[in-house]
Parts: structure tokens; C-alpha cells; sequence
């Protein structure tokens, strides 16, 4: 699989990445320990996580958030994510062959990014993270000092790069000048969502990437698997133990109509060529201009055999312009 330069930083990842936020939320440790050996053995040396990944960490969203008090993942242990990284990286001895990219959640203060790299450190048992990530973006906490905190974990040698996760253009820019002006390190990778039914990044996230040299590790090319075809519309009943069902906000990001519309776009091409639609989707963002790696999850191991056929299948130029035309322009006015 072809490997990518991340940024200006010499971090070489490859084109497809692994999404490790279904680990103890979805799958167990034992099927999440297999997707993680099977990525690897695929190519996939970008692993990607985040210390709000967890099956505890599910369940607290659905208490606090929607007042539903119940259970519906593999496993109720906080930062189950990370921690079972680490226990396969102990295992396996993989971890020179691996990229690992986490994050932080929120509230990004020196003391607060400290405490989290610290923890996410020992969560995934490792002396270092390769790439850093700010989750969202903090309205509640002044950027410049997240930029400071990140700064001296790249000076401590605990962190290689930074970057931002969902960050739209402007934010993205507001911490470009805070860096320049301060002389601080400046982020070299963002993490969006991307994919036919999320194209807002397009307006002035990847324009801006391309100038600067950041790297785009774009995330959801299959919209949480809602281009997967499963949803057959937002009254429909949600399967149990799919994305949606486990994470019910999804269905408010793109349960609409256009998008259903374009779900029955991509089935009809589907049926035309006999390609499964999910390897269409993402064969459809793999080739984007920009895009250095492209996050998949995995619940077996043939998701992961889906991703890899999609980027090595033949994708035709006039595959690429009529996928281009499906919703472009209510997403450039989304964006």
C-alpha cells in the first residue's frame, strides 16, 4: 500500500488508516487484537484513536447527554480504545511499525493537555505519540495556550506532530497565525470528517491544507456506514449494535433527505458496475486531491479486505466527475 508524508514532518503513513474507536465499544478485545494484526499485516501502519474512545465512554454520552441509562456495548471500561492498543502493542512488539495518533477531548489548558498526553502515554504503553491531536475545537479555552501546551510536548520528545480534529478552515488558520506570530510549533495534520454525504472541507479546509503542506487524515468515509446502504430512511428502525444504534447522534448528522437521495444514486451505480457501494464511497474519497490517509473501522477483518479492494480497484475519470456532481452543490452551501 502506498505510504504518504504527513506535512512537512517526515511521518510516512499509508493511504488507508485503521479506526480503533469500535474497540470495546463494538468489538471485543480479542476481535479488536485480530483487526489490529490484520491491518498490519494489510499495510495499515496509521492507527488512530482517541482518549474518548470507549464503551464506558459511549455510555456516559448516551446518560449525560440523551438521559438514557443503559448498555449496549461490548464493554463498559473507559479509554477502551486506547487501553487495548496498548495491550496488543505489549504483546505483539509492533510499536515501531506503528503510527499512533490520539487525542485530546477537551479543555486544553498546559495543565489539562499535560495531564491527558500523560495518560493517554500510559493507556497505550508507549513513550510516545506520533501524532497529537486537538479533538474539537475549544471555544471555552484560549487556543494559543493549547498551542503552547502542544509546543513543549513536542519539545519533551512526547509527541512527534500535532494537529487538529475537526477544525473548520478559519479555526485552522486562527492556530497558523498563533504559531507563526509566537514562534510555537504548528499543526501539521487535521482529521475531518469526509465522504459524498460530508463535503464541506472542500470549501476552504482542503484549499488551506494545500497551501500550507498539512496533511488531511480524513475520517467517516462511509458516514458512520450510513452510505453502506443500511438506512433505508430516518424512520426506519436502526439496527441493533450499528454506529447509529450505539451512538444515536449520528442519525441528526445525516438523516436527510438529500442524503437519502444520494444513498440511492450510489446504490443504482452499485447495481450498474456489480461493486459493493461501501468500495465505491471510498474509493470515491481515496482519490481526492489532498487527502493523505483515509480512516476505516473495522468490526472483521473482511471490512478491512473491502477498504483495501477500494483503493486498489480501477475507479474511471468519469466515475470520479459523476460522484463529484452528486450533491456538490448543497454541500459547497452546507459549507
Amino acid at each position: 500500500m502506498e505510504n504518504r508524508q504527513v506535512g512537512m514532518t517526515g511521518i510516512q503513513v499509508s493511504q488507508l488508516g485503521l479506526g480503533c474507536v469500535t474497540f470495546g465499544r463494538e468489538i471485543d478485545e480479542k476481535a479488536s487484537f485480530g483487526i489490529m494484526s490484520g491491518a498490519l499485516d494489510r499495510g495499515m501502519n496509521l492507527f488512530d484513536t482517541a482518549e474518548a474512545y470507549g464503551g464506558g465512554n459511549a455510555q456516559r454520552y448516551r446518560k449525560t447527554v440523551l438521559g438514557v441509562e443503559d448498555v449496549r456495548e461490548v464493554s463498559s471500561e473507559m479509554h477502551s480504545s486506547e487501553i487495548t492498543i496498548g495491550r496488543w502493542l505489549k504483546e505483539t512488539g509492533a510499536r515501531s511499525r506503528v503510527v499512533l495518533q490520539t487525542k485530546i477531548t477537551t479543555n486544553s489548558t498546559k495543565q489539562r493537555v499535560q495531564e491527558a498526553l500523560e495518560a493517554s502515554l500510559k493507556r497505550l504503553q508507549t513513550d510516545w505519540i506520533d501524532l497529537y491531536l486537538f479533538h474539537s475545537f475549544d471555544a471555552k479555552t484560549p487556543l494559543e495556550e493549547g498551542i503552547e501546551a502542544m509546543t513543549r510536548a513536542v519539545e519533551q520528545g512526547k509527541v512527534r506532530a500535532y494537529g487538529c480534529s475537526n477544525f473548520n478552515g478559519p479555526e485552522l488558520a486562527q492556530c497558523l497565525e498563533i504559531a507563526e506570530r509566537r514562534t510555537l510549533a504548528r499543526p501539521e495534520v487535521v482529521q475531518p470528517p469526509y465522504s459524498l454525504v460530508a463535503r464541506e472541507i472542500e470549501s476552504d479546509l482542503l484549499p488551506l491544507c494545500a497551501k500550507e503542506r498539512i496533511g488531511v487524515v480524513a475520517y467517516s468515509p462511509l458516514a458512520a456506514g450510513f452510505l453502506s446502504g443500511k438506512y433505508p430512511s430516518a424512520t426506519a428502525a436502526v439496527p441493533k449494535g450499528s454506529r447509529f444504534d450505539v451512538i444515536p447522534g449520528h442519525a441528526d448528522i445525516y438523516f436527510k433527505d438529500r442524503n437519502f437521495e444520494l444513498v440511492e444514486k450510489l446504490r443504482r451505480k452499485s447495481e450498474q458496475v456489480n461493486i459493493p457501494m461501501v468500495q465505491l464511497a471510498m474509493a470515491w474519497a481515496a482519490r481526492k486531491t489532498g487527502i493523505t490517509s483515509l480512516l476505516v473501522g473495522a468490526r472483521r477483518l473482511g471490512h478491512l479486505d473491502n477498504a483495501v479492494a477500494a483503493v486498489e480497484m480501477k475507479f474511471p475519470d468519469d466515475w470520479m466527475k459523476e460522484f463529484d456532481g452528486w450533491g456538490a452543490t448543497e454541500q459547497a452551501r452546507a459549507g
